[in-house]
């Protein structure tokens, strides 16, 4: 499982040596921000899942923030906040309003024809989102971060379960290689 992820990863010394990170400077030297162990990658994915649900782009720099505050690893956490993005993040956002109305017990009278997204650009996006967001009301309110909450916890507990399988699995896969070495030496 590390071998896969320290593939695809950027290495520490990479990004503690760009233009971009010198400033955050002793931050960044944490070994669990960078180390790939079943821990810190469950965290990380545990942020992004839980950060990935912030409107707008403060999805990564929130994701950086936790990760380097609860010290798991960062990259994994930037990364895993990409599974929302413009084809997703809509229905994502309808799930967390049927959440809510789940929870709370009722609709409050919004149809799904006004969970549609409103006409934004890069001028006006600002000032639409939030008047969109206060139009869906309570259930969006309450579903959003429980929808949040319960991504972070399912995705900890499955890259732990699923971390764990693929070492068993390992273990036993070299015993049983070893055994068949010893049987016909």
């Amino acid at each position: 499982m590390r071998k896969l992820f320290r593939k695809h990863l950027p290495s520490h010394e990479s990004i503690r040596q760009s233009r971009w990170a010198r400033p955050f400077g002793s931050w960044l030297h944490h070994p669990n921000l960078w180390h790939l162990h079943r821990r810190s990658v469950a965290g990380g994915v545990s942020i992004g899942l839980f950060t990935g649900l912030i409107p707008g782009p403060l999805q990564m720099i929130s994701a950086a923030i936790l990760a380097v505050l609860f010290r798991v690893n960062l990259p994994v956490a930037l990364f895993t906040t990409l599974y929302t993005n413009p084809f997703t993040i809509l229905p994502l956002y309808v799930v967390a309003y049927e959440y809510g109305a789940l929870v709370i017990g009722h609709h409050n009278g919004v149809t799904p024809a006004r969970l549609v997204l409103p006409e934004m650009d890069w001028s006006n996006w600002l000032a639409v989102l939030p008047q969109w967001f206060i139009s869906l009301g309570k259930p969006f309110a309450v579903g959003l971060p429980l929808l949040a909450l319960t991504l972070a916890l399912v995705g900890y507990v499955v890259v732990r379960v699923l971390w764990r399988g693929v070492v068993v699995w390992e273990w036993r896969r070299r015993g049983a290689k070893r055994r068949r070495v010893n049987d016909a030496g």
